[in-house]
C-alpha cells in the first residue's frame, strides 16, 4: 500500500478562522491526506472539523514552522497551505521566510492564501 501524502497547514493569528473554515469546507478532500499543523492552527481545525485527524506540532513561534520546514526537507510534506497575514508584523518572520524558501527549494505546491489553496485542493470547482 502506498503511503498517503502529507499536507502541512499553518495560519497566522488573523487567518486562523479562515483556515478553520477552509478545513470545514474541504473536509472530504483533506481526509485523503495525512495532515500536520502548527499547534494553535491544528487545534482550531480540530475544533471546526471534529473527526478530521491532524497531527499538531509546536506553535509557529515556538518552533512549529521549523518542524514543518524540516519535514519538507526530509520529503515528508508534499504540500504547504499557509494562510499568511501580510498586514501584521510577525516576530518570527525569519522562520516564516525560511519555511516558504524550503517549499520553493523542494518544489512542493504552496498556497499562501485561500484562493490558491482552493485551487490546489478542489481544482474542479474552479
Amino acid at each position: 500500500m502506498a503511503a498517503r501524502e502529507t499536507i502541512a497547514l499553518i495560519a497566522h493569528d488573523q487567518k486562523k478562522d479562515d483556515m478553520a473554515e477552509f478545513a470545514r469546507r474541504h473536509q472530504q478532500a483533506l481526509s485523503a491526506y495525512d495532515l500536520v499543523a502548527t499547534g494553535t492552527t491544528g487545534a482550531r481545525i480540530m475544533d471546526a472539523v471534529p473527526g478530521l485527524p491532524v497531527t499538531r506540532l509546536k506553535s509557529g513561534p515556538l518552533g512549529g514552522d521549523q518542524q514543518i520546514g524540516a519535514m519538507i526537507a526530509e520529503g515528508k510534506v508534499s504540500m504547504l497551505i499557509f494562510f499568511t497575514d501580510p498586514l501584521t508584523a510577525m516576530p518570527h518572520d525569519v522562520d516564516v521566510k525560511a519555511l516558504t524558501r524550503l517549499a520553493t527549494v523542494y518544489d512542493i505546491p504552496m498556497a499562501l492564501n485561500r484562493a490558491t489553496a482552493e485551487m490546489l485542493i478542489a481544482p474542479d470547482e474552479h
